[in-house]
């Protein structure tokens, strides 16, 4: 398997990524105030390790993330590969690790939905433009 790690192509997304990993997170881990951390999936097509910057938020130990996807009616490419092979790479500020990443149940998704949309008020916005239901996705540690 390529080792390499394959960023988005997405300007600003790949200046995001590149600062994040050259500075082990001081550039890039609040990101326009906000938390966030590098995800690293494997395409579930290709193979290949693919990294993506998203907003988290916390539960206990476990970090939670939204397939927002800027509410468009098809969930992100990230969220395809993680349902697929849910063990992921997580880089939060200068630490990585490995994770495993499941979709919240019905149980759970409210409250950890209401403190996402808490960090990150676009959220509920996007929920409105799509018929979708936008995944809330927690991510616990190996």
């Amino acid at each position: 398997m390529d080792d390499k790690v394959h960023d988005s192509p997405t300007g600003w997304v790949a200046k995001h990524i590149r600062q994040y990993v050259e500075s082990d997170g001081a550039k890039g881990h609040f990101y326009y105030g906000r938390p966030a951390l590098l995800l690293t999936t494997v395409g579930r097509k290709s193979g290949l390790r693919r990294r993506t910057p998203l907003i988290y938020g916390r539960d206990g130990d476990a970090y939670v993330v939204v397939a927002s996807n800027g509410g468009a009616a098809d969930h992100p490419l990230w969220y395809a590969n993680l349902e697929a092979e849910p063990q992921v790479g997580v880089q939060v500020g200068a630490e990585t690790f490995t994770a495993v990443a499941r979709t919240a149940t019905a149980e759970e998704k409210p409250a950890l939905w209401e403190q996402m949309v808490g960090i990150h008020g676009e959220y509920a916005d996007y929920q409105r433009k799509t018929s979708r239901d936008i995944p809330v996705v927690i991510l616990t540690r190996v």
